[in-house]
């Protein structure tokens, strides 16, 4: 296994800057944050542009590539997490487009996956959703082979805030549609397994492992910690709003020493890249920093 971080918590720190502070502080593998370059308002710990990859050169994007490894750094993958089936055409083309760019740059970096969400309508039931997705991924999956790249969805149902209310932005969170992806696109796409994801829907990560280990392409490591008191005063039916607090690893209710023995039992033997979403350790480069570095700590001896 390899100990890396998402590059997203750093958007105003070129990209070799965190590179070197990462290698100097143990890590040894980088998921690149590749949102499309903008100056408008973004989603919480999206936005980042670590590498433009509407404008990149073919040979530019080899030379990240080889600038990394030299200095000791794998690239886990590329991360781009849109809504792919947005109801809005225009916005569903765009990010579709965009898409389209970080698969092509992955695949002359010699990197072999993007990571990506499946989307989804909030306001569709989400067998209706599912039905909207076996039209839009299969063109997205011929490109990607064709560029050499499989794509991986997390797990995570994007519920955070009332506009992403009831239904949420990703339909990639649950072991019945989970099934569904595989029976359709087994090998072309695999899991990038969050297990915090879990905590909020009372699914249970050892039972979710062993089904699913050997279909994940990557995996996060984030924390959740359940607020009993906004789960008291807001209920089930908010479906996580104002009660799901995500965390460092080891500061929330993610089992990691039985998420590490699910993971090596399944035969996963790739990179555990930490995801950063916790607002006690944001702010500044150090405190985020010194959220990575806990996170290090609280991982590290499981990561062999």
């Amino acid at each position: 296994m390899q100990l890396g971080l998402l590059t997203a918590p750093f958007p105003d720190t070129p990209l070799s800057e965190v590179a070197q502070w990462a290698a100097a502080s143990g890590f040894t593998a980088l998921e690149i944050a590749c949102w499309p370059k903008t100056t408008g308002a973004t989603r919480r710990y999206a936005g980042t542009s670590h590498i433009d990859v509407a404008n990149v050169s073919p040979s530019e994007a080899k030379d990240i590539a080889a600038q990394l490894a030299e200095a000791g750094l794998m690239i886990s993958a590329l991360g781009y997490y849109p809504n792919p089936l947005h109801p809005d055409p225009a916005h569903r083309a765009a990010v579709v487009d965009h898409l389209k760019k970080v698969i092509t740059t992955a695949g002359r970096m010699g990197v072999p996956l993007v990571n990506t969400f499946c989307g989804g309508d909030a306001a569709k039931h989400v067998d209706d959703n599912w039905t909207e997705a076996t039209k839009v991924w299969p063109a997205i999956i011929a490109f990607a082979h064709d560029n050499g790249v499989r794509l991986a969805f997390e797990n995570c149902p994007m519920i955070f805030s009332y506009d992403e209310w009831p239904g949420g932005h990703n339909i990639a969170y649950s072991p019945r549609i989970w099934r569904r992806i595989l029976e359709s696109w087994d090998g072309a796409i695999g899991m990038n397994f969050d297990p915090s994801h879990l905590i909020l829907q009372m699914i249970d990560q050892a039972r979710f492992i062993r089904e699913f280990g050997p279909h994940m392409f990557h995996v996060h490591a984030k924390d959740l910690m359940i607020d009993r008191d906004g789960l008291y005063e807001r209920g089930i039916l908010s479906a996580g709003v104002g009660w799901q607090i995500p965390r460092m690893p080891g500061l929330g209710e993610v089992d990691w020493p039985g998420f590490f023995s699910g993971l090596y039992r399944a035969g996963y033997d790739g990179p555990v890249i930490i995801e950063h979403e916790d607002r006690g350790f944001e702010g500044s480069d150090e405190l985020v920093k010194r959220g990575f570095l806990l996170a290090r700590e609280v991982l590290k001896p499981f990561v062999k």
